[in-house]
């Protein structure tokens, strides 16, 4: 007989390869924890990742809605039927947290209690402030969503900016995406991989990751170790071509996405992350979980909140990128840190909760 009578959803589009999709996983792992029945509620069936047999699983298409004329009317029509479905499938929710930009659009529209959203980007960055022609009707836009529910920033970066560019329009607070040290530790004893000797970075190929700037910085460097790249996305061919432009055929390798990274960062001599932007950097996090020695750009939000100053780098500064890689190929260990229990699935899901009996009262 189940025993567990308060009930967590937790809503994302899908489960495809990604840092918010995770911690939604995780996040869901601590609430489970702490006793709740955990339902994880998508609206496009990818999954990319092992599903945890604690939780719950949905499917709700979102496809079929697309059809209905009207981008508001459609979100709101299809906002209802997720609301019928959350009361009528799974029951009472006594938290709703909505992640990423779909969910965000149809919560804008649910009258379930206790929602908050998760704010994973940097919004300016994500959304291309700088390059929008009506910034004003777009940020008209994001405030009329935002301001529907509280908002949980997986940063202060993050929280600094949504409050800069949105104002303080509804309760607001920072809580860090969650890291499942004891899970990533066991999960890193996999295997061993055939690599000795290397340099890991983890990220898609995506242009906030930047690996444009990475590449064309370690070939500044003497290349004594090599760079092994773990991913997938859009811009391989371009990173491939790269690769060959730059001479580093012999010493990059492409490893393709991996449901279990965690045996490469655990045997790498350190892991860089080169990105432009970020929300939360989980793979930092992570690393930290492994105790691998890690660099990593300044960017906006999540690493100067993790790291030590000297294990920083300037944003697309290829000089400083090569002269810090060219520093830890030589002396990997300077550049550990320490792994913040704060960041445990349990502590992070109670942050939640208090934060929305905080907002309630």
């Amino acid at each position: 007989m189940n025993k567990r009578t308060k009930i967590a959803v937790l809503v994302i589009n899908c489960l495809q390869g990604g840092g918010a999709e995770r911690s939604v996983l995780t996040l869901g792992q601590g609430f489970y924890d702490l006793g709740y029945d955990v339902h994880v509620l998508r609206f496009k069936p990818l999954v990319e990742y092992d599903l945890n047999s604690n939780l719950n699983y949905h499917l709700l298409r979102f496809k079929p809605y697309k059809l209905i004329p009207g981008v508001a009317r459609r979100h709101k029509i299809f906002a209802r039927a997720v609301d019928n479905y959350i009361l009528n499938k799974i029951g009472q929710p006594d938290i709703v947290l909505s992640n990423l930009e779909r969910p965000d659009n149809i919560f804008r529209y649910s009258q379930l209690p206790n929602v908050a959203y998760v704010i994973h980007s940097t919004l300016s960055l994500y959304y291309k402030f700088s390059q929008v022609n009506d910034i004003d009707k777009l940020k008209s836009k994001l405030k009329d969503i935002y301001s529907q529910h509280p908002c949980v920033c997986v940063s202060d970066g993050v929280r600094d900016d949504f409050i800069h560019h949105l104002g303080d329009i509804m309760p607001i607070k920072t809580i860090n995406n969650p890291i499942d040290r004891d899970g990533i530790q066991e999960l890193a004893k996999a295997f061993v991989p055939e690599y000795q000797n290397y340099i890991i970075h983890v990220g898609s190929f995506k242009e906030a990751k930047r690996h444009d700037i990475l590449l064309k910085a370690y070939a500044k460097t003497d290349q004594s170790l090599p760079l092994l790249l773990l991913g997938q996305g859009k811009l391989k061919s371009d990173i491939e071509q790269l690769i060959i432009d730059l001479d580093l055929t012999d010493k990059v390798e492409l490893l393709g996405f991996h449901k279990n990274s965690y045996p490469y960062v655990k045997h790498a001599q350190f892991e860089v992350m080169t990105s432009n932007r970020e929300g939360f950097p989980m793979v930092l996090a992570e690393a930290l979980a492994l105790e691998t020695p890690i660099i990593s750009t300044d960017c906006q939000s999540g690493p100067k909140e993790m790291l030590p100053e000297q294990n920083l780098m300037p944003v697309d500064d290829i000089d400083a990128i090569a002269d810090k890689l060219s520093q830890a190929m030589k002396n990997p260990n300077k550049f550990y840190a320490t792994f913040d229990e704060s960041l445990l699935p349990k502590e992070i899901a109670k942050q939640y909760l208090s934060f929305l009996r905080e907002v309630s009262s």
